[in-house]
């Protein structure tokens, strides 16, 4: 943003956030996120230290990550850039990372995944973690990254304290040009029992 182009528009900045806390993130939540139903009170302090900003507010985090971009013309623009381990980069418009956790979203909700349920995301950082996290926010799903470098005992410790009803995972990742599995690792924390609210293995 022009706002904070020089050392010294930050620091305003940051004065202000702090000279009027509330007002700083009204503007904010105003001017650059959407809201399906708009917030009526900004910051609840009725119950602290068990402070509620915008708690009456209604939106949704993947539709104020795409679509809105999409739908302001700059579909085309880069969203993201991966650099796999391979060594060779990958860029994504919104348009096509939209395309993908639409496509995403909609495959979660035809296995039964409905708003408030948990899905555990248990891959390798890249594109694929982005638009399964994405295609949950989407649909009111809850998601929970599991490192992809934890083990079976603590994927299956994760998924029952969560109560997770899918998991997304891949067959493996490669990580220092070494194939590590991943699949392998679901179906072991799984056949420890107890997991019993897990319907899909994505």
């Amino acid at each position: 943003h022009a706002a904070i182009a020089s050392p010294a528009a930050y620091a305003a900045l940051c004065q202000r956030a702090q000279d009027d806390e509330a007002g700083f993130w009204e503007e904010r939540a105003i001017n650059l996120l959407h809201w399906k139903k708009p917030f009526t009170q900004v910051l609840d302090e009725s119950n602290a230290p068990h402070y509620r900003w915008f708690a009456d507010g209604y939106l949704n985090a993947s539709y104020n990550c795409l679509d809105r971009h999409v739908e302001a013309g700059n579909g085309s623009r880069t969203a993201i850039i991966f650099e796999g381990d391979d060594g060779l980069a990958r860029e994504y418009s919104y348009e096509v990372l939209l395309r993908h956790v639409c496509r995403f979203a909609n495959a979660l909700k035809r296995r039964g995944v409905q708003k408030g349920d948990r899905v555990m995301v248990y891959l390798p950082m890249g594109v694929e973690c982005v638009i399964a996290m994405q295609a949950c926010a989407r649909i009111g799903a809850i998601h929970s990254v599991v490192f992809a470098g934890f083990s079976a005992k603590s994927l299956h410790e994760r998924m029952q304290d969560t109560g997770a009803v899918a998991i997304v995972t891949c067959d493996e990742q490669v990580r220092g040009g070494k194939l590590l599995p991943l699949k392998a690792l679901v179906d072991e924390a799984l056949a420890l029992g107890g997991c019993e609210a897990v319907h899909s293995v994505i």
